[in-house]
């Protein structure tokens, strides 16, 4: 695959982008696989490095999701480049990629990863959860017990469990949420902050699904920022109302008193 052909591929997953140019170097480097120079809009990959196509695509991508970020981005991207909004970016190129065939994810092509997932996922990540969420039961039988006899939960968790009480919160919340254990505990703590029923179902499916935890937390993101910025839509809403309320009033006061001089 040339420099052209891997180019093609790129705007194959998102051609809605500046252009960019995308050079091979012709050398094997020992200490990157690729670079992205954002003030040249240049892309260089070290093709030497690569005896695979797919490596070289999943490198040409890595440094795509650099010109995306710098090219979108609505303030200046740190020095620090690789930042969570580049790891989202860079993981959706890659899912877009795999569904089209661009690039193949070899956790989920390669028989040796996917009996190694398999063996995680299902004798640890889940075992892992159920038992949280199984603790979470637990503790809301301790919350029942300390109403009982008028003591503090928050003690209990303290002095006797000697644990941390957003880990108890987390817990309670996971049970009495019914969140789904197959999405591992870390991200069932990230769930039990989802108040909503559907909402917190449509991002258990998401994780299911494939998204990864930093696609989630910034969809959670913009759902809260528009929940947020409603609630104070609404709040100017009722106090304008109130205002002009206010001012029906007094002008009927005031259509009084001229009714009255007349």
């Amino acid at each position: 695959m040339n420099q052209e052909q891997v180019k093609e591929k790129l705007l194959e997953i998102d051609s809605d982008i500046e252009d960019f140019s995308l050079i091979f170097s012709g050398k094997t480097s020992r200490k990157v696989n690729g670079l992205y120079y954002p003030e040249r809009k240049e892309i260089i990959i070290h093709n030497r490095n690569f005896d695979d196509d797919n490596l070289l695509i999943y490198t040409a991508i890595h440094e795509f999701a650099h010109h995306v970020h710098h090219s979108r981005s609505v303030l200046p991207v740190p020095a620090k480049a690789h930042t969570n909004e580049f790891w989202i970016i860079f993981q959706k190129l890659l899912i877009d990629a795999e569904n089209k065939g661009i690039y193949k994810n070899i956790f989920k092509t390669n028989k040796d990863f996917i009996d190694l997932s398999r063996e995680i996922k299902e004798n640890y990540l889940l075992k892992n959860a159920d038992l949280m969420k199984g603790f979470g039961r637990l503790l809301l039988k301790a919350i029942d017990l300390c109403h009982v006899h008028k003591v503090r939960f928050e003690d209990y968790v303290d002095r006797e469990l000697l644990m941390a009480r957003n880990t108890a919160d987390i817990m309670v919340k996971s049970y009495t949420m019914n969140i789904n254990p197959e999405i591992g505990f870390d991200n069932m703590k990230i769930l039990s902050r989802v108040t909503d029923d559907d909402e917190r179902r449509k991002f258990e499916s998401d994780i299911l699904s494939g998204k990864t935890q930093e696609m989630v937390k910034a969809d959670l993101s913009k759902n809260k920022k528009s929940v947020d910025t409603m609630e104070l839509l609404e709040k100017e809403r009722k106090r304008i109302q109130r205002t002009i309320e206010r001012l029906q009033d007094k002008l009927e006061q005031i259509d009084e008193k001229i009714k009255e001089l007349i």
